[in-house]
């Protein structure tokens, strides 16, 4: 039986035929064994194999190829089908040997790969003659499983399911060939056995083949045969799997196994062997292939190695040329540098030599020089540079102080009475108590009114906004000259330290002036005695040695005093100096805003007990009205009763059996209207309840206790977001089938603006958490509103008759960062005002101590393609449970390598999903090392103030001591890449840590 163990000895000897075409060779051929692997795949039953024994062949033609092929001629003429040729392959671009089976048209021509079985479409310019020695038979051989066909009506999608099936048994393995027949056509039909797998019964119990249907002589079955350019054109361009020098990572490309690890081996000999050979014609000519000798194969590698030794020496030549021409260079350069300072040398002396001759002139022009500069310097004053200006602003520090009101003390400790009693009040449960407490708070309410007066009437007759006017003009002018002041410690030490230094520097100032003013007059004076020595008109004689001779020792005296001054003034001074007025300036800078602290408090206080003061006016022992609130609700009941009734009459009239049209549009207009005038009320009373929720808050806690109907306290625990008044059926809400594959949701109109509703399935315990969850990121998205990065949440609301909490929230549609990618992504620069604004999201919420824990492709939102916002979270789930969700982008998880140790979620684990989201933008691949690279990872506010979301700057001039300097820094980064990419392999393998 067929697949159960090997044919019985008396078939052996049988002649038999497949529908005519095979012939049994009765003594050698048939139960011989051959060890092949497979190399290529036609279908389920039939594929190409090469005998192992003949790998070094197949290495032996490749290199002959390689030699020969790209110095051969291309073919000429008519294409001969029986002839070998060499054709390159498209995918790795080598040479194999190859026939034609097929002219397509002038240029194209249909070949097959003979030693590998596989075809491609080639250019006649890819096929080239090779030599005579290269024309022998294919190395490889074409199989088909014994007592297998393919069955005539058999599918394409199985046919292929088939092909690759049978590959995966067989190519690049080492199989068994137990030869049966062979075909007219050279197949050879065998029983293939990997290991103990007789793989024809594999392929048949896959379903991909039929058995044939048997003789009654032989119990041989005849073969379907298939169409040979069908099988062609499926097998077209297959890839070659070339045993040892080529690597290709298409399907059925390599070998591997045991086969693979030989091969390499193989390979590494034949390179150790030198230079490509040439094939005699008689070795070549023999079916086995038989090349070479170990004699030649050690003369080759004699060569090789001469070869190397040559290049060597030529290598070691040009590089001594290289070095001789370097300093032939240099000691041109030298020469050129002699013959430079030689005339510098010339010049210098002849320079020297007029300068003697004309000392007294240039003495006489630099001193005339620095006397203009003195002149200048006298008329400017350098009073800051002795600190005048610090002088007078210790000086009007001290005069106009400000001390604190003396009605503030008694202020703040009555103020503090009756915030205790309004806390009380707060806490309060009930409302008996509650009255009593609210008439001790009026009581105080009294007495704080009478000290706020007082401290009104102080304040109002102190110049307290004129002092602070003064001390704002004094910071500004000693900041533009002094700059940033250090921080320190308020000292008068420091103070009488910088009077004494001032003391000395204008006693030492004053002296040296006092000198140049001496040395100066002695000048003058010389010029006047010489005067007289070289008037001809004076009658009395003069001795020419008393008057000229000490000329230069007053020029030297009066040169060094006028240096001496022009030093104090121009030159910068030391550090100690610096020092001390910087201390000074600090001080004096601390005083400052200390008095400025001062100032605002009392001017805080002051705009504390003016509002007061008008609150107590109107509200004066009583509480405020909530009757405009309950006139708003009670309109909101009438207008919800009318819309319910419309929209029961309008369905009443659509299912009507003679529907009126224009009656049903008039009723849609009306409930639009009716739509539209709700949730005017709703905005109403909303604003109602703002105005509500300020005076329980400031002045009036107690209006949730004495009015619990209005539910007053519920709307402050939600921020402002949850309203009674709004219920799922007034709105003409669509389902969003497509987005509700967690929650329910719809999408509906309100005031011209698309919102979806989200549905959150609550209970007792879960409503609380979802109203406190959702009023956080409410309150953090109402700090900065548009500028938050956030998605706005519009309302909250309850169902009244099921356990459901809805969230309003704006539509944006198609506009989540997945979608907009998929369909058309964003350019360079819209990534990155997109991937900002989700940085400044990311922000807000870590600033109101929220972190995401969810942050995905899915609800990061680019509106219009420019600004990039963050989507809510589930506000059923704690930060852990919406953390441990694993969202993918692309292969990466955007679960932190900390959050998959174990770790809590953290602004560092929201960053690390917003890196990952970063990685379709090369812009900001810089970026990455910080967020995803644990130990360096980033704050919300640092990944805002990054270079690449930063306006570029103008390119400046290389400069290379500055690429020098900072080469180490550089390698720091190359590093930190590479652990960058590491790390994201070992994401993608689920293997990531903190270490990465």
């Amino acid at each position: 039986m067929w697949g159960q163990g090997h044919f019985s000895r008396a078939s052996a000897t049988e002649s038999v035929s497949f529908s005519g075409i095979v012939q049994m060779d009765e003594d050698t051929h048939y139960d011989k064994v051959e060890d092949v692997v497979g190399s290529h795949i036609e279908d389920a039953v039939t594929f190409w194999a090469q005998s192992i024994n003949r790998n070094k062949d197949i290495m032996k033609i490749g290199c002959s190829l390689s030699e020969v092929c790209p110095q051969a001629s291309s073919v000429l003429g008519n294409l001969d089908p029986k002839k070998i040729y060499g054709g390159l392959f498209s995918e790795d671009k080598c040479w194999y040997r190859c026939k034609v089976l097929k002219i397509i048209s002038d240029e194209k021509c249909l070949v097959r790969y003979i030693d590998y079985g596989n075809t491609e479409i080639l250019n006649r310019s890819d096929i080239v003659e090779i030599p005579l020695e290269l024309q022998f038979s294919s190395v490889a051989k074409k199989y088909k499983l014994w007592g297998l066909h393919i069955p005539s009506n058999q599918e394409v999608t199985q046919f292929d399911q088939g092909t690759t099936f049978l590959g995966s048994l067989i190519f690049e393995k080492e199989i068994k060939m137990r030869i049966k027949a062979t075909s007219q056509d050279g197949t050879v039909i065998a029983q293939a056995e990997y290991g103990s797998v007789d793989i024809g019964e594999e392929v048949f119990k896959k379903g991909f083949a039929e058995k044939c249907k048997l003789t009654s002589r032989t119990d041989i079955c005849e073969e379907k045969k298939l169409d040979p350019g069908q099988l062609v054109l499926r097998n077209l361009k297959s890839p070659i799997p070339l045993w040892g020098h080529r690597s290709n990572q298409s399907t059925f490309s390599r070998p591997k196994g045991h086969l693979s690890e030989k091969l390499t081996l193989d390979l590494k000999n034949e390179n150790d062997a030198g230079n490509l050979m040439t094939f005699p014609k008689e070795s070549l000519a023999v079916g086995d292939f038989n090349l070479g000798s170990n004699v030649s194969l050690a003369k080759i590698k004699q060569d090789q190695k001469l070869i190397e030794e040559n290049e060597k020496l030529k290598t070691e030549k040009d590089a001594l040329l290289e070095s001789y021409k370097a300093l032939e260079l240099k000691v041109e350069q030298i020469a050129q540098e002699l013959q430079q300072e030689k005339a510098a040398a010339v010049d210098l002396t002849n320079h020297l030599e007029s300068t003697l001759k004309t000392c007294i002139d240039t003495r006489m022009k630099n001193l005339a020089a620095k006397m203009e500069i003195l002149k200048e310097m006298r008329h400017v004053g350098i009073s800051v540079r002795f600190g005048n200006d610090l002088s007078d602003a210790i000086q009007v520090l001290d005069e106009g102080c400000f001390t604190t009101p003396a009605s503030l003390n008694g202020l703040e400790i009555i103020w503090a009475e009756y915030n205790l009693a309004q806390e009380k009040i707060k806490t309060c449960e009930y409302v008996n108590e509650g009255n009593i407490l609210i008439a001790q708070r009026n009581e105080m309410q009294q007495k704080l009114y009478m000290s706020v007066e007082d401290f009104i009437l102080e304040v109002d007759e102190s110049s307290l906004n004129k002092r602070l006017k003064t001390l704002q003009d004094l910071s500004v002018s000693l900041e533009a000259v002094y700059g940033e002041a250090k921080e320190g410690a308020n000292s008068d030490e420091i103070l009488k330290k910088f009077y004494d230094w001032k003391c000395d520097k204008r006693e030492e100032f004053t002296n040296v002036r006092s000198e140049t003013d001496a040395s100066l007059q002695r000048l003058v004076a010389w010029f006047q005695r010489t005067l007289k020595v070289f008037d001809l008109s004076m009658e009395e004689p003069l001795i020419s040695e008393d008057t000229v001779d000490n000329i230069d020792e007053i020029l030297e005296k009066t040169e060094s005093s006028v240096c001496k001054e022009l030093e104090i003034a121009l030159v910068d001074q030391g550090d100690a100096d610096k020092e001390i007025i910087l201390n000074t300036y600090s001080q004096v800078l601390q005083k400052i805003c200390s008095e400025e602290r001062l100032i605002a408090t009392v001017q805080a206080k002051y705009k504390d007990s003016i509002e007061f003061k008008k609150q107590l006016i109107e509200y004066l022992n009583k509480s405020p009205s909530v009757d405009h609130l309950l006139s708003i609700k009670k309109t909101l009941k009438s207008l919800k009763a009318r819309l319910r009734w419309k929209l029961v009459e309008k369905n009443n009239l659509e299912e009507s059996d003679d529907p009126d049209g224009s009656q049903i549009e008039k009723i849609k207009e009306e409930i639009t209207q009716l739509r539209n005038n709700v949730f005017q009320e709703i905005y109403h009373e909303r604003e109602e309840y703002e105005m509500l929720t300020s005076l329980a808050q400031k002045w009036f806690p107690e209006l949730p206790l004495l009015h619990p109907e209005i539910g007053l306290l519920k709307y402050m625990n939600s921020g402002g977001l949850l309203t009674m008044s709004l219920e799922r059926d007034l709105l003409d809400a669509e389902p969003m089938k497509e987005l509700s594959s967690k929650r329910p949701l719809v999408c509906s109109e309100v005031n011209g603006q698309i919102i979806l509703l989200k549905g959150y399935s609550v209970d007792v315990d879960t409503e609380a958490k979802v109203i406190e969850r959702a009023a956080t990121y409410h309150r953090a998205w109402r700090e900065a509103a548009e500028e938050s990065g956030l998605l706005p949440l519009i309302f909250l609301f309850l169902c009244k008759s099921d356990p459901m909490a809805y969230l309003m929230v704006p539509y944006y549609p198609r506009a989540n960062l997945s979608t907009v990618q998929a369909s058309m992504p964003l350019n360079s620069e819209e990534a990155l005002k997109v991937m900002k604004g989700v940085a400044q999201g990311l922000y807000t919420l870590h600033k109101a101590d929220i972190i995401h824990g969810s942050l995905h492709q899915n609800n990061v939102f680019a509106i219009n393609r420019e600004q990039g916002i963050v989507g809510d979270f589930d506000f059923t789930k704690s930060v852990s449970q919406r953390a441990s969700v694993n969202m993918m982008v692309g292969d990466l998880s955007l679960i932190s390598p900390e959050l998959k140790m174990g770790k809590p979620a953290s602004p560092s684990s929201d960053l690390y999903a917003y890196g990952c989201l970063l990685l379709w933008d090369d812009k900001v691949k810089s970026l990455l090392c910080s967020l995803i690279y644990y130990r360096s990872s980033m704050t919300a506010e640092q990944v805002l103030n990054a270079e690449c979301f930063l306006i570029p700057k103008e390119k400046s001039v290389p400069n290379p001591e500055k690429d020098t300097e900072y080469t180490p820094y550089r390698k720091e980064e190359e590093i930190k890449m590479e652990n960058l990419d590491k790390c994201m392999e070992k994401t993608r393998n689920g293997e990531a840590n903190f270490d990465c």
